[in-house]
């Protein structure tokens, strides 16, 4: 099998993919055409089927898994199929592991490390909710161990909340090193908990999309709810205590425009916050870097609002 991020501009396509996406669209001059998004372990590749009419063009929808015939071009910059011929694919012709994104760090020894951080946590409450969370709650620490943290944009990948969480909870414990007035435990405890809400807003793979809940109420109005749910299971936890976790959690997107329900009111909810951004926009860049077979600048990115250059 070829992997997606092997292909290059002018490659034939020959080979079996996960149909992550499929929709029909209309041509300036009025031809239907449809766009796919092909999927395996390594990445994601749109493709264009152009002709779908064509006898050669089976039945087929997405989350099938297709065998595609085609040949590889680049278009603004980003490589896209141009599909010829498709056959959809039964069960035993394929290995479903290969097709899944997946971290390419360790989950068990990333979610070790986590239990490690937990530990190290001095206040009884915050360290007793976190244990509730992600030791004593089997389903949900399994859930979490193997969740995406986004649809799309970063870390959209099995063990990519995990990884994440685990990249923001580690960023803030070095800012507590170097900014003492920081109350370590409500931090770390802010940035384990941040995006818990992730493992209801979006479903598992292979779907990865957004639930209803999801959609209706999104991870972070979700993560506090779970963080008051825990709280009283746990007798005496401090109400105070209890809000300004809360907070961090509202309040680590930073600014209204990107769906925080609140600014920062305290320096761990402004740590956490920057914390959160800086993990979320380098791998974000990492894996365009990655998806990208360009030398040099790589176009204009809507996200950073800027022509990218990978450096020579």
């Amino acid at each position: 099998m070829k992997y997606i991020k092997d292909y290059k501009d002018g490659d034939r396509v020959f080979d079996i993919y996960f149909c992550k996406f499929k929709s029909s669209a209309i041509t300036k001059n009025g031809k239907s055409y449809d766009n796919v998004i092909l999927q395996d372990k390594t990445g994601t590749l749109d493709a264009k089927i152009w002709d779908p009419n064509n006898v050669g063009i089976a039945d087929f929808e997405a989350m099938d898994y297709i065998e595609v015939y085609g040949e590889v071009t680049s278009f603004n910059g980003a490589l896209q199929v141009n599909v010829k011929r498709v056959r959809r694919c039964e069960k035993g012709e394929y290995d479903e592991s290969e097709y899944m994104p997946v971290s390419k760090k360790n989950l068990d020894e990333m979610y070790a490390e986590l239990l490690r951080i937990i530990n190290s946590i001095q206040n009884t409450y915050l360290k007793t909710l976190l244990r509730k969370f992600f030791v004593e709650d089997e389903a949900f620490a399994t859930r979490f161990k193997r969740a995406s943290a986004a649809k799309s944009v970063h870390h959209g990948f099995i063990g990519g909340l995990l990884e994440h969480t685990l990249s923001v909870t580690k960023l803030c414990e070095y800012y507590c090193t170097a900014y003492p007035v920081l109350n370590r435990d409500l931090l770390l405890a802010a940035a384990i908990c941040h995006d818990i809400g992730k493992t209801r807003e979006i479903s598992a793979f292979p779907t990865n999309d957004y639930t209803d809940e999801g959609q209706f109420l999104g991870h972070i109005v979700m993560g506090s709810e779970m963080i008051g749910q825990k709280a009283r299971e746990i007798s005496g936890f401090p109400p105070m205590l209890e809000m300004e976790l809360k907070h961090c959690i509202l309040a680590h997107h930073g600014e209204y425009e990107y769906g925080s329900p609140k600014k920062p009111a305290l320096i761990e909810a402004l740590a956490l916050n920057y914390a959160d951004d800086t993990d979320a926009k380098l791998e974000t860049f990492t894996e365009i870097l990655e998806s990208s077979q360009e030398m040099g600048w790589l176009g204009y990115n809507r996200l950073f609002e800027s022509n990218l250059k990978r450096t020579m």
